[in-house]
């Protein structure tokens, strides 16, 4: 719709515009189109940018309207009517090609404006040099299609017109995406890519560069909009953001100019896309020299045209480092000696020559027929003759080191010939090309009919390119990139890279980064972010209110890690695995538990492997002397139980060394238990018979029937099956297993104990019985006799009693591997105050004391000591 009403708006202007009258009630307006025409058998029109600017005097609606004014003559532009010019020669000059007959053309000049390309466009097909829509007046010619516009801004009313009209066109450098649309621009054409495939290939670009904090440049229109909203897009789907998009035109005042400008430098970018005809760009980039922005690396669709005799020098060292898009070219063989054969005398056949030689020679005509606007730099007293020459100068002058735009027009002359040669029906035959149709044909031959030839048309290139309109009316190609390098005043354009668009998506975009020279700012690559890259280890947090490139970096958080820049989210790390230290990487945990090859671990294992030898010794001992006085008189069968249960109690603790297993877990506090149990309860056993021994010493005690085997055996097995039916329940209903813990960069190997219930009760049952040892044995402690064991078992149940009450604190407060060395240590120590208190007193008598080791000494020993004194 917008389109529609600014064509509407150009038309009724022109329309406004009264030159002559046909009669008094109604008349014809236009303004004078000016074209440059050379007759031929057939026509082709051609609306080219040749001046780079305009100025127009907006309606006032007090006067009639002034035309537009044409100013700054660009031979980079005009180089494209050249090559227009060259391939109707070459195609005249076949005799493969269109024999017989010759091709002519009608060139206008648009000055970037949309009112004369518009009314360019309704006077070419007029004939009349006049912009009357609906008037076909080429007599004795036929205009068959259309040429241009360079400009997608431009192309686009042309083509809605044309469109209505039935008339093809074929553009040489628009490459809005819109206009592949073939419901609203039925009959365009173009010899280059669309710019759908370009914008995606741009934000690819930036992407590769690692640039997310960049700026873009637009031209102020429908085209600029639209583009930069699929380049924006890309951007910001790859990661990226847009700092600031800001809209430039060439109608721009100085006011508006700095306004952009300051957006610039007020911005923390280093990157900036440029989505505009380069013509908007030049009072632009010589601001931001002006004032000292020329930092900045430019990013350039093919919509700027990299022509470095459009810029100044000020441009020059602005854009110096710029990457850039432009169209794919091939080889135009003898376009250079065409250029060095330009000249302006006589009644040249060059349209515009004369402004060329003003521009190129810097010389003036004064024989009434100049063409160009005076400058203030061009030398007033210095005569164009028509004898200068090039010389070696023609690189330089037309740019021909970079053939886009004029290329792609000798290319659209080359379809329009290969659509009339099918069309007029010439054939290969075995004789040769013979022409079954005759000239009078030519006559019949209406842009319809060369419209539907167009569209299935194909030829070869002369470097043997195949080119065929595809059903959207677009030549496949691609894109190189470009690099402008300012070297010694000098302004280079180098290849370095190239854009696919039949390529993967992700493989769009090869780039040779050791080719490109950057900006004087920069040694390397430039850095373009909102926030500095996150190093592993971190990750990105945004900030409230920000774009999301804008961040802060946050450590990630014990047992997460990142090991890439930029990472959105930290990795959590397997269970086993632990980071630390930068936290950029997992590293395996180190596993904790009491091992047999540690210090600690290797001084319990002996510990209790001697302790357990000096049982082994203690019951050797007691099984020799098993007859002597003493070892009757302690029990002998219960001496027995509890040295073996005391050496079971030593081992036990091996067990909990190690690393744990499912099978450790599940019996290694049973084995504690039943060990440490049967211990008990011999020495309860053994204190209860002590008592019952001094108390049935008369032989008509009733208390001398409780003295035998039986009630030592009983008590013990009565301990021990309570014991055994909780451990029983203990394993069915809820049975130990292995677990592992992780604790910073550790993973420590624990048992759980299930329940922790059948815990409580076993170690509670355990530790009253020894209480009521321990009370029991206190109570007999002044019992007479020689030997009173009652006195070494309260000893020894003072000493175990400590020890396992000191173990509760003190395995609340350790961990790991700790708490495993603390209850093996109470284990120890408990055992071996069991073994010293009870047992190592006998076998002192035993063994160094034999003469102690009597009946009547441990029964009176008293009376002895008193009867030695």
């Amino acid at each position: 719709m917008a389109i529609m009403g600014r064509l509407l708006q150009i038309l009724l202007l022109l329309l406004s515009l009264d030159q002559s009258h046909s009669s008094p009630g109604c008349s014809l307006q236009y303004w004078p189109m000016d074209a440059f025409s050379r007759l031929g058998d057939i026509l082709i029109g051609a609306v080219f940018v040749v001046h780079s600017g305009f100025v127009f005097q907006a309606p006032t609606f007090l006067e009639r309207p002034k035309p537009v004014f044409c100013m700054r003559f660009h031979i980079r532009y005009y180089r494209d009517v050249l090559g227009l010019m060259f391939a109707v020669d070459e195609i005249n000059n076949s005799p493969d090609l269109l024999p017989n007959i010759t091709l002519g053309f009608s060139v206008l000049d648009s000055c970037m404006s949309e009112l004369r390309a518009v009314g360019g466009v309704l006077s070419l097909l007029s004939g009349l040099g006049k912009p009357f829509a609906g008037y076909v007046c080429h007599t004795p010619s036929v205009m068959v299609g259309i040429i241009g516009e360079r400009f997608s801004a431009l192309s686009l009313p042309i083509a809605q017109i044309l469109g209505a009209l039935h008339y093809p066109q074929i553009s040489h450098g628009a490459t809005l995406s819109d206009l592949s649309n073939k419901i609203n621009f039925p009959s365009f054409f173009r010899t280059m890519p669309s710019n759908f495939y370009q914008n995606i290939a741009l934000s690819q670009l930036i992407g590769q560069f690692g640039w997310t904090w960049v700026g873009m440049l637009v031209v102020d229109n429908n085209v600029g909009q639209q583009g930069a909203q699929v380049i924006r897009a890309g951007i910001e789907r790859n990661g990226g953001c847009i700092a600031f998009l800001e809209k430039i035109h060439l109608s721009y005042s100085a006011q508006q100019i700095k306004k952009v400008v300051d957006v610039i430098k007020g911005s923390s970018i280093n990157v900036i896309v440029l989505h505009s005809p380069e013509v908007h760009m030049i009072a632009l980039l010589d601001a931001m020299f002006d004032s000292g922005e020329t930092g900045k690396m430019f990013i350039s669709s093919a919509s700027f045209g990299l022509t470095p005799g459009l810029f100044s020098k000020k441009a020059w060292k602005v854009l110096n480092g710029t990457l850039g898009l432009i169209p794919h070219t091939g080889p135009m063989p003898g376009f250079d000696q065409f250029l060095l054969n330009l000249n302006p005398n006589g009644n040249s056949i060059y349209p515009f020559i004369r402004l060329l030689w003003e521009k190129a020679f810097n010389c003036s005509w004064y024989d009434g027929t100049t063409e160009v606007e005076r400058s203030s730099t061009m030398q007033e007293d210095k005569t164009c003759t028509g004898k200068e020459a090039f010389g070696n100068q023609t690189v330089q002058l037309f740019e021909t080191n970079d053939l886009s735009f004029t290329y792609h027009t000798y290319l659209a002359v080359y379809a329009y010939a290969h659509a009339l040669h099918s069309l007029l029906g010439y054939q290969v035959g075995s004789k040769g090309l013979i022409n079954n149709r005759t000239r009078e044909n030519i006559n019949d031959t209406q842009p319809q009919k060369v419209f539907r030839y167009l569209k299935k048309t194909n030829f070869h290139t002369k470097s043997g390119e195949m080119m065929k309109f595809n059903s959207e009316g677009d030549l496949p190609d691609s894109y190189d990139i470009i690099n402008i390098q300012i070297l010694s005043n000098s302004f280079n354009l180098v290849k370095v890279g190239r854009i696919d668009p039949q390529a993967k998506l992700g493989e769009m975009v090869s780039l040779n980064i050791s080719t490109i020279l950057w900006n004087d700012h920069f040694l390397q690559v430039p850095i373009s972010a909102c926030s500095n890259s996150c190093r592993p280890g971190y990750r990105k947090a945004s900030l409230q209110g920000r774009p999301i490139c804008c961040y802060d970096c946050v450590p990630c958080s014990e047992g997460e890690m990142t090991n890439y820049t930029d990472a959105g989210e930290c990795t959590k790390c397997p269970y086993d695995h632990w980071s630390y230290g930068e936290r950029d990487r997992c590293v395996p945990m180190v596993p904790e538990f009491l091992s047999y090859d540690e210090p600690l671990g290797i001084l319990l294992v002996i510990t209790a492997a001697m302790l357990s030898t000096l049982t082994v010794c203690i019951l050797t001992i007691f099984i020799k002397y098993q007859d002597t006085p003493i070892i009757k008189a302690t029990n002998r069968e219960l001496s027995y139980i509890l040295l073996v249960s005391l050496i079971c109690c030593f081992l036990c603790s091996l067990v909990f060394i190690g690393q744990p297993s499912t099978l450790s877990c599940l019996f290694r506090q049973i084995f504690f238990i039943m060990a440490f149990s049967i211990s008990i309860s011999s020495v309860l056993a053994k204190t209860i018979m002590v008592i019952l021994a001094f108390k049935a010493t008369r032989l008509d005690s009733p208390l001398r029937k409780w003295l035998g085997p039986a009630i030592p055996r009983n008590i013990v097995g009565l301990c021990l099956i309570f014991q055994m039916s909780i451990c029983s329940l203990w394993l069915h209903r809820s049975p130990p297993f292995l677990i592992l813990n992780t604790l910073n960069h550790k993973i420590i190997y624990e048992c759980n104990e299930g329940q922790n219930i059948f815990l409580y009760v076993t170690l509670g049952f355990m530790g009253f019985l020894a209480m009521i040892s321990f009370l029991v044995a206190f109570l007999a402690r002044n019992l007479p006799g020689s030997f009173n064991e009652a006195k070494l078992i309260t000893f020894s149940m003072l000493i175990f009693c400590s020890v396992w009450i000191s173990f509760i604190p003190a395995s609340l407060s350790t961990s790991g591997k700790y708490t495993v060395a603390v209850q093996i240590f109470a284990i120890l120590a408990s055992s071996t105050g069991l073994l010293s208190c009870i047992f190592l007193p006998k076998c002192y008598i035993i063994l160094l004391r034999p003469e102690e080791n009597r009946r009547e000494f441990l029964s009176d020993r008293k009376k002895i000591n008193n009867g030695s004194t």
